[in-house]
């Protein structure tokens, strides 16, 4: 299966927008939060003036009314300081040393750290995820953020993947807006094309998950990413079986067939009650045990798959490209570049046993 490529550049960072990350706070909120407070201030200043006027003099005529008391407020604030009105009891002064000028300081304050949060913080936010875009690396690339794939990223961020690790591009904003409060960086774009991923360097990524919703769109996205990132081990849910093998020829490591593996459960469940129940305990972190595969240690060599440094259950070793099971000879013996697939207990394990909970 092949894929026509055009001669434009691969990347363009004019046309594509740079990662962002969910604020703390939307912007209207804080903006709002701070002028309130701002106003709040500067209309306590306008009543503790206007309850001590006798204190002020308008050197124009000689009154002072509630306008003036504004005026002299937001000049007093501002600390411009015409002169045209001034305090000259020393209530009125003593009011202004110990009262307002704490006021004065905080308004400008609030200002001064609005200014700076909108013009300066911002651009420079902008400027450090352009940054990271750029130096992305060892990530988590999620190219489709609908059901398969959220729930993907929800469940390593419970294994205990840093969100900030997990790059989720997809089309529809809604979809990105739900990864942004799960705390990954986001890219709106369209999968398929080399410059999207290429915005995401997909090149230096860990690994790379995609389920598109669509298996035509899925297996596109495969054979784009296969050819920007041919080392990198990719994973993609499929949903008809005759779509498989056109996946692995774009260059899948690993197929899901969802369908297919609901179909095994419900099997599993009419020869037993509690096999679904094992199946979802070992594919979730939250479970009591979960399937591990990871590299074989260098104080393994040579031990069998029953004795584990991690104190695991070795079930499978992968030896380039033979599969062995734990009940043959050559699991008694692990060699170097070995991957070993094992259960381990999860931290979930130190409470009590509750009913359906298998170890």
């Amino acid at each position: 299966m092949s894929k026509r490529r055009s001669t434009r550049p691969l990347f363009r960072p004019a046309a594509i927008k740079p990662l962002r990350r969910a604020l703390a706070l939307p912007v209207w909120a804080d903006v709002a939060l701070r002028l309130g407070g701002a106003f709040l201030l500067i209309f306590i200043v306008i009543m503790v003036h206007w309850s001590d006027r006798a204190g002020l003099n308008d050197v124009h005529d000689g009154q002072v009314s509630f306008l003036d008391v504004v005026y002299f407020t937001m000049i007093s604030i501002t600390t411009t300081g015409f002169g045209d009105i001034a305090p000259v009891s020393d209530r009125a002064r003593l009011i202004e040393a110990v009262l307002v000028t704490p006021i004065r300081l905080a308004v400008i304050t609030i200002f001064v750290g609005t200014a700076y949060n909108f013009i300066i913080k911002r651009s420079w936010e902008t400027w450090r995820m352009k940054r990271i875009q750029e130096r992305l690396e060892d990530h988590i690339v999620v190219l489709g953020f609908g059901v398969s794939g959220s729930e993907a990223a929800r469940e390593l961020i419970e294994r205990g993947t840093d969100p900030a690790c997990i790059v989720v591009v997809d089309p529809v904003q809604a979809r990105l807006a739900q990864a942004e409060k799960m705390g990954c960086n986001v890219l709106q774009g369209d999968a398929t094309r080399d410059e999207v991923q290429n915005a995401v360097r997909v090149s230096t990524a860990r690994t790379i998950l995609v389920s598109a919703g669509r298996d035509d769109t899925s297996v596109l996205i495969v054979l784009t990413a296969r050819h920007l990132a041919p080392n990198a081990p990719i994973t993609v849910v499929i949903r008809a079986d005759d779509n498989e093998l056109l996946a692995r020829q774009a260059g899948a490591n690993n197929v899901i067939n969802p369908v297919r593996f609901t179909g095994l459960l419900l099997a599993g469940s009419a020869e037993g009650q509690h096999v679904a129940d094992y199946f979802s305990d070992l594919a979730s972190a939250a479970g009591r045990v979960q399937l591990v595969e990871r590299p074989v240690e260098p104080s393994e060599i040579g031990g069998s798959l029953d004795n584990l440094v991690s104190k695991g259950k070795g079930l499978r070793i992968y030896r380039g490209e033979r599969t062995i099971g734990f009940w043959e000879d050559d699991a008694k013996a692990l060699q170097a570049g070995d991957i070993v697939v094992e259960v381990l207990p999860t931290a979930s394990t130190d409470r009590p046993p509750e009913r359906g909970d298998l170890a």
